[in-house]
């Protein structure tokens, strides 16, 4: 069974708890002592329905102030398909839990209260999901209960929206809206009587004609290594497997490979999956293969086809988005990891800060500040085998990690 990844957004208040609760509801997968638990507290407080936010937001703080604040991950499925929701929390002080919720995710439910309409914080949210390349995006027209369900005031932030797309420099995304009411449940399993004039379809049923391999859609095949196999058994005395997870195009027995950063070339000899082989493997899936030839490969190697081979510099530009509460600034060195490899880099120049409403740049800059998102040149150690971000996610993005404190500073899209 396939497994969809989706990030939610919105701001606060918006709906997004009550929103995925009201879906776990609907579906059927709320276990009896959690609606129990639900039941009891709605009851407590006073309510004449169901808080369905209840169903996700686990930090006490949460409860106590009806707000999103860390990343939770909620597991559920249906008959066709297993889903991965990212709640994650709206307001600006929480960027960075934003981009990580939303960085391996293949689609993005995007909230917008009916009585608001797009603000500020819609912009972030949109931007960020324009700047992760996030191809699916649903916008949920939220509390529809409370205008009256109104086709104009759908419609107007419809337009909106579709204005801000325009905008864009991402121009492969595939944007849907949908008008609900989490609370009661319009539109979200279930179609509404109450929207006579929608006649798309729901949110699940949307979310279930969704390909969850599109993340992957990319020619190239990018393996980087995890691990050497050696079992050291009797039976496999002499084996020797490379093990990761193909990231883009394909993999098949004979293709000739290059092993990077050595260049040294090779033909795939078999491929395994546990205790059967194949002849070709597909992106997304994680592998062990053997070579026809004995030659040094380790953890942090990149392979890939010998007729596809990355870019390859000591110096690249990026797009940043900072976590760190200690400020970017040019000069400052942190170690860069591009998926299982590690290099020093140093921060040549901050050429940007880029505003995240779509209204341009900031170019009298000399820093990032925690949740800023720049435009940043870096000088590596070492050459760094890469794909732009656009061409290859998982090639394409990195993090920076401060070597003092060992922190997660910050994420990088390499232009």
């Amino acid at each position: 069974m396939e497994v969809l990844k989706i990030a939610t957004a919105g701001s606060v208040d918006d709906g997004k708890s009550t929103l995925i609760g009201r879906i776990l509801y609907d579906t059927k997968s709320l276990t009896d002592d959690k609606l129990e638990a639900i039941e009891r507290s709605s009851k407590q407080k006073g309510f004449d329905y169901l808080d369905f936010s209840l169903a996700t937001d686990g930090l006490v703080a949460e409860r106590e102030q009806g707000i999103t604040i860390d990343v939770a991950h909620i597991y559920f499925s249906t008959a066709n398909k297993s889903y991965i929701i990212a709640d994650t929390p709206g307001h600006v002080e929480y960027t960075r839990n934003m981009v990580t919720g939303a960085s391996t995710s293949q689609a993005a439910v995007i909230l917008v209260d009916a009585r608001k309409g797009v603000i500020e914080q819609t912009y972030r949210h949109f931007f960020i999901n324009n700047l992760l390349q996030v191809k699916d995006i649903i916008v949920a027209v939220n509390k529809m209960d409370l205008v009256a369900f109104s086709e104009d005031k759908f419609t107007a932030i419809k337009k909106e929206i579709l204005s801000l797309a325009a905008k864009s420099d991402y121009k492969g995304q595939h944007i849907t809206f949908i008008p609900v009411s989490a609370l009661k449940g319009d539109n979200v399993v279930y179609k509404s009587e109450n929207t006579p004039w929608y006649v798309g379809k729901t949110m699940l049923e949307h979310l279930e004609s969704l390909n969850a391999q599109d993340v992957y859609e990319i020619s190239q095949a990018r393996l980087p290594i995890q691990a050497v196999i050696r079992p050291k058994t009797e039976a496999f005395h002499d084996f020797r497997g490379y093990a990761g997870k193909l990231y883009g195009g394909s993999l098949s027995v004979g293709d000739a490979v290059t092993v990077l950063p050595s260049k040294t070339r090779s033909k795939v000899k078999e491929i395994y999956f546990f205790d059967k082989t194949f002849q070709t493997v597909e992106r997304g899936t994680s592998v062990n293969i053997t070579l026809e030839n004995d030659i040094n490969i380790s953890r942090g190697d990149l392979l890939v086809k010998s007729d596809e081979l990355p870019k390859e510099a000591k110096q690249i530009e990026a797009k940043i988005c900072w976590m760190d509460v200690k400020k970017l600034v040019p000069g400052s060195k942190y170690i860069l990891q591009h998926g299982t490899q590690r290099v020093l880099a140093k921060i040549a120049a901050i050429k940007t800060v880029i505003k995240t409403d779509f209204s341009g740049n900031d170019e009298d800059t000399d820093h990032l500040e925690i949740n800023a998102i720049g435009r940043v040149n870096l000088k590596l150690a070492k050459p760094l085998f890469y794909d732009a971000y656009a061409d290859n996610k998982a090639n394409g993005s990195f993090i920076l990690i401060d070597p003092q404190s060992n922190h997660t500073s910050g994420v990088g899209f390499i232009q």
